[in-house]
C-alpha cells in the first residue's frame, strides 16, 4: 500500500504543484515572475488600482450573474421536463452536447449564429453564449437529484387540491433546492472562468472585455508577479465556488 501512498503523492504534486509556484510567486517581492527576492503583498495592491482589471471583473461578474440565472431557470424546467417525459437517448445526447464539443467549435457556431442574425455583440451576446453552454450542465446536475425524487409526494399534493405551480413551489422546489444551487454554482464558476467563447463573441472595443479576456492581453506582454496574483485569487475564488458545488450535490444525492 506504500507505493500506492507514494503514487497518489506524486499525481498531487504533478497536478498542484506548479499551481502552487504560482501562489508563492505572487507574494514575490521582486518584479522578475521566477527569482524569489523576498514576501511581500504590493502586487494585490496594484491589482486594486487596476482600472483595466476592475472593468473586467465587473463585465465578468455581470455576464456570470446574469447567465447564471438564465440557465439555472432555463437547465432545471429542462430537467423537469427530461425526467416527466423520459425522452429518446439521442435527445439526451443532443441536451449534453454542449458540454462536448470544444469550446472552439461552439464559439464560432456562435458567432456564426449572431452574425446571421445581424446582432451587434457585446455584453448581451455574452451573456446569451453562456447561457446556452451552462444549460446543459445546470441540467445534468439538477437530473441527479431527480434520480432520488419520491413522485409519489407529488401525487400526493395534487389529490389534496394543490395546483402544479404550488407543488412545485412547496413540495418539488424543495426537495430539488441543494441540486439547483449546485448547478447555479457551477454555472457561475464556469462563466468566469471560460474565454474563447467569451472572446469570440465579445465583439470589439474595451467596454465587452471580460476578465479572462483582460488577462491574456496582459500576459501577452510576458508573465508577471500582477498577472500570478490575478491567478491567485480567480483560483482561490473557483475553488471556492466549486467545492460548495460539490458538497450541495453530494448532499442532493445523499
Amino acid at each position: 500500500m506504500n507505493w500506492l501512498r507514494a503514487h497518489l503523492g506524486l499525481v498531487y504534486l504533478f497536478l498542484y504543484g506548479p499551481i502552487l509556484v504560482l501562489i508563492v510567486l505572487s507574494f514575490n517581492r521582486a518584479g522578475l515572475p521566477t527569482a524569489w527576492t523576498g514576501f511581500s503583498t504590493e502586487w494585490y495592491g496594484k491589482l486594486a488600482a487596476n482600472e483595466k482589471i476592475l472593468n473586467a471583473v465587473q463585465n465578468s461578474l455581470i455576464v456570470a450573474f446574469v447567465s447564471t440565472i438564465i440557465s439555472t431557470v432555463v437547465g432545471t424546467l429542462l430537467a423537469m421536463g427530461m425526467e416527466e417525459r423520459r425522452p429518446h437517448p439521442a435527445l439526451e445526447a443532443l441536451v449534453a452536447a454542449p458540454m462536448i464539443i470544444p469550446d472552439i467549435v461552439l464559439a464560432i457556431a456562435l458567432l456564426s449564429f449572431f452574425s446571421l442574425l445581424k446582432m451587434t455583440l457585446g455584453l448581451h451576446s455574452i451573456i446569451l453564449a453562456h447561457a446556452v453552454f451552462n444549460i446543459a450542465f445546470v441540467c445534468t446536475v439538477v437530473r441527479t437529484r431527480f434520480k432520488h425524487f419520491d413522485r409519489s409526494i407529488v401525487e400526493a399534493s395534487i389529490d389534496l387540491g394543490a395546483n402544479q405551480f404550488t407543488t412545485f413551489r412547496r413540495v418539488t422546489l424543495p426537495v430539488i433546492a441543494p441540486g439547483v444551487i449546485a448547478a447555479a454554482l457551477l454555472a457561475f464558476t464556469l462563466s468566469i472562468d471560460e474565454f474563447i467563447i467569451a472572446y469570440f463573441t465579445a465583439g470589439a472595443g474595451s467596454s465587452s472585455t471580460t476578465f479572462p479576456m483582460q488577462i491574456y492581453a496582459m500576459i501577452r506582454f510576458g508573465v508577471t508577479p500582477e498577472i500570478n496574483a490575478v491567478a491567485t485569487i480567480v483560483m482561490g475564488v473557483s475553488f471556492v465556488l466549486v467545492f460548495l458545488s460539490q458538497r450541495l450535490n453530494r448532499e442532493a444525492e445523499a
